[in-house]
């Protein structure tokens, strides 16, 4: 297994867009989590807007997906990926000169427009870096590289969020630094090999609607397709919960700061791609769900054992404890283990099933197969956020909305087994 990453890491049909991806995702990770804790710890003090800050901005990310994943899916099958993925990067860098004026100025409304905007440009790549896999890689290096890519993914959140929580109260470095990412991503960019279209004359819908409805429906006569598609989209509708509710979860129930609040989804992305490396390694580089249930029962568990460990917590301190202090607590080694389980099992379940988002179909329909599993993903991923959000507004708080969450991991599960009936 080591033998092949290296091999794969050292291919330039692979490590450009590895290296576009990591920079992009660091980035994301760096501004979305410093706006979040910049507004949480140093503009609000409500906890109940502080917790629907946090659904706004996750909802507002993510909607773009939604909107326009059908364009961005029609555009990656019927031109040059690798020259998409140039011009994708030059928008990156606007984005975050607007998102840098925002953190700079303390400026709410401009902070989100980056935020909402960074969905855009992630719509628009997201289907690209996937569907390129199977046009550059060999059949037997798809799952690899496409484990690869959500380990690298998980580990640039991982480092994105550890430098947000250091960089939240320094705007003019948080704003330089997210500068400085888009203009490394956009040279790694450049670096991608050409990957025209497979296919010349791929008729194009303009219609927003009736695209986004058009490819959805396309996916519904292969039935092992749609059923993944709709475990990942619990899978992140999932993520999208737990990510609102960390950090007021980490502020108002275990009373610590923003350098603990960066250390939960920091263990969440060292998680995720533990659990990608791992399901290849079990599945032996074979397409399978065969431990897509099993991995998210145990996921509800360990979001179980979260919740109870979050209710045990004795909070005594007016004052928000510092990252030494927290894993100091007694219970902070059983927090972190649940929280590493959560990732863990998660990354187990989600990556076998991008696999068959790009080895189901042709080549010439990848990209539109991934965007098709956006638009089916935001849309879940956004009404979770509203979810979040209501029961927020009810006096339902974090701890409460991780039984909501375990409920959800339940349904995942039954969802991978129809798909491992249907596919193995």
């Amino acid at each position: 297994m080591i033998q092949n990453v290296i091999h794969l890491l050292r291919a330039r049909r692979f490590l450009p867009l590895f290296a576009t991806q990591f920079l992009g995702a660091f980035n994301d990770s760096l501004f979305k989590q410093a706006v979040v804790l910049f507004v949480t710890y140093q503009l609000f003090s409500n906890p109940a807007k502080e917790f629907q800050f946090s659904a706004i901005a996750q909802g507002l990310f993510i909607l773009p997906f939604f909107i326009f994943s059908a364009l961005s899916g029609q555009l990656a099958d019927d031109h040059d990926k690798a020259r998409l993925i140039r011009i994708i990067k030059v928008a990156e860098i606007g984005i975050m000169i607007i998102g840098g004026a925002g953190i700079m100025l303390a400026n709410i409304p401009l902070m989100l427009a980056a935020v909402g905007l960074m969905g855009v440009h992630s719509t628009f790549f997201g289907p690209i870096k996937y569907a390129i896999l199977p046009q550059h890689l060999q059949k037997d290096e798809v799952l690899g590289g496409t484990g690869l890519v959500e380990a690298g993914t998980y580990l640039a959140i991982l480092g994105g969020t550890i430098l947000a929580g250091v960089l939240s109260a320094k705007p003019p470095v948080a704003a330089a630094a997210t500068i400085g990412l888009a203009v490394l991503g956009y040279l790694t960019g450049r670096q991608v090999p050409p990957a025209p279209p497979a296919a010349e004359g791929i008729p194009f819908n303009w219609n927003i609607l009736h695209a986004s409805i058009e490819l959805v429906s396309a996916t519904l006569h292969i039935r092992r397709l749609f059923l993944a598609i709709l475990s990942i989209s619990f899978f992140w509708t999932i993520g999208a919960v737990l990510i609102i509710i960390f950090p007021p979860l980490v502020k108002n129930v275990l009373g610590a700061n923003e350098q603990v609040a960066s250390l939960f989804i920091a263990i969440f992305s060292v998680g995720i791609a533990i659990g990608s490396v791992l399901i290849n390694r079990l599945l032996k580089s074979q397409v399978s769900a065969r431990y897509a249930p099993a991995s998210v029962i145990a996921m509800g568990g360990f979001v179980l054992l979260l919740h109870f460990v979050s209710l045990a917590w004795d909070k005594h301190n007016d004052t928000l404890v510092t990252l030494g202090n927290f894993i100091s607590q007694p219970m902070a080694g059983l927090m972190i283990l649940a929280l590493l389980g959560v990732a863990i099992t998660g990354g187990m379940f989600v990556v076998p099933l991008y696999a068959f988002l790009t080895t189901t179909v042709p080549k010439t329909e990848t990209a539109r197969t991934v965007a098709a599993n956006n638009i089916v993903n935001s849309g879940a991923m956004v009404i979770g956020s509203l979810i979040a959000f209501a029961l927020s507004s009810m006096s339902v708080g974090p701890t409460g909305q991780l039984l909501l969450v375990a409920a959800m991991c339940i349904i995942a599960a039954w969802l991978g087994w129809k798909l491992h009936l249907a596919c193995d």
